[in-house]
């Protein structure tokens, strides 16, 4: 018989939930609680929302991570010194890329305002995999004088790791000591009129197709003859197939009929556009970055407000968590590159080979701007003779100076 396989033993390493003997509560300053519970009112089932959060979540999956080692000394760089850290921050784990696991991290971040993930070491402390943590509840306990993250899962499932091996994204960090504020009480006003909102044309909607006449009988009529005289009605002068008297109709003295007026309640449109406005600012996107129709200043405000700080609490947790405080000390660090050049108009990426002839950027970063391939010999810098350092052409004159006379 073939063995089940256990996504939760792969992350944690076990199956079994760890005893709670020795744990206490860990304490906080702001709160009688360090329990933290995830906000569960299904709004990512929102198409709002969905398009309000999916592009920061695509912006931070297209983020690199390195491993770079400073010198301490001579201030000298070295990119992925490490081979196994290098592995480790392109396939974070067996089932997906590091894109991916930012893009899972980025969505709860958003909706729930923390997002987690659990670094799984070996017994040297050793990185090996990164996992993302879907948990609905945290609580934080003490042991021995070290803080542990205890997580429950929806299938009721615990588990308690040291909370220094969990990489913890934060958003509105204000009112907790170690959580990002609870964003049930902003939502719940705004989605709840949104959601109201969507049900009310539903139903108006419905409600419009239900009655449209009424026949009012002057005389008293069995059941059959009633439906017999609606169906008549009906195809003379309802079903424009059937009807052959045109735009011509006669009465009957059998009965009267009166048109229901329609009078559905439909929310006025500026008041719906308000509120998908408030939507929109509360997760820091607008209408053009939405619908990919923006400007290169309009992405670059947007780059700078809202990916660049999750860039840098990214790199300060990745950097913290999987790095001894030795390997700390001799210039280790995770840092996150992205080319907010991609964005820009063709026009200000050929401006950049003014920048190959500075040396500032060699070709192959030129390149690699345009979204071309590599050439040999590409890294080498160049210089123009008229852009010498001062130093070297101030050399050059005097050279020359004495050469004249």
């Amino acid at each position: 018989m073939a063995r089940k396989r256990s996504l939760f033993k792969m992350i944690f390493g076990r199956d079994d939930q760890p005893s709670k003997t020795g744990y206490t509560q860990f304490k906080l300053l702001s709160s009688t609680t360090s329990t933290f519970s995830s906000f569960d009112g299904n709004i990512y089932n929102n198409d709002i929302v969905r398009s309000c959060i999916r592009p920061k979540t695509n912006a931070v999956g297209k983020l690199h991570p390195i491993h770079i080692r400073t010198d301490v000394k001579t201030g000298e760089r070295k990119y992925s010194p490490n081979p196994s850290i290098k592995m480790l921050l392109r396939f974070p784990n067996q089932y997906m890329s590091m894109q991916k696991l930012l893009e899972k991290m980025m969505n709860q971040r958003e909706l729930t305002n923390n997002a987690y993930a659990f670094i799984r070491k070996d017994a040297l402390g050793n990185p090996l995999s990164i996992f993302p943590i879907p948990t609905t509840k945290v609580e934080l306990l003490e042991k021995s004088e070290e803080v542990f993250a205890q997580f429950t899962f929806r299938n009721g499932k615990q588990m308690t790791v040291p909370y220094c091996d969990v990489i913890h994204l934060r958003k509105d960090f204000n009112d907790s000591d170690f959580y990002g504020s609870d964003c049930s009480t902003v939502l719940n006003n705004v989605m709840g009129v949104i959601d109201t909102t969507d049900k009310g044309i539903i139903k108006s909607i419905k409600n419009s197709n239900i009655i449209k006449w009424l026949m009012k009988f002057k005389q008293v009529l069995r059941p059959e003859d009633k439906t017999l005289a609606v169906k008549e009605f009906a195809d003379n002068y309802l079903d424009i197939e059937k009807a052959e008297a045109g735009n011509i109709a006669t009465t009957d003295p059998r009965y009267d009929i009166e048109q229901v007026k329609e009078d559905n309640f439909v929310p006025n449109g500026d008041v719906i556009a308000k509120y998908e406005t408030r939507l929109k600012n509360y997760f820091g996107v607008s209408d053009k970055i939405i619908q990919n129709n923006y400007t290169e200043d309009e992405w670059n405000a947007f780059y700078e407000s809202e990916i660049e700080p999750i860039a840098t609490e990214l790199s300060d947790q990745l950097t913290f968590k999987l790095f001894t405080k030795h390997e700390l000390e001799c210039g280790n660090e995770i840092i996150f590159e992205a080319s907010s050049l991609e964005f820009t108009s063709p026009k200000t990426k050929l401006n950049l080979k003014e920048m190959v002839d500075r040396g500032a950027m060699n070709v192959n970063e030129w390149r690699k701007v345009m979204n071309l391939p590599s050439t040999e010999n590409g890294d080498e810098f160049i210089r123009r003779l008229d852009t010498a350092p001062v130093d070297n052409k101030l050399k050059k004159e005097g050279e020359n100076d004495g050469k004249e006379e």
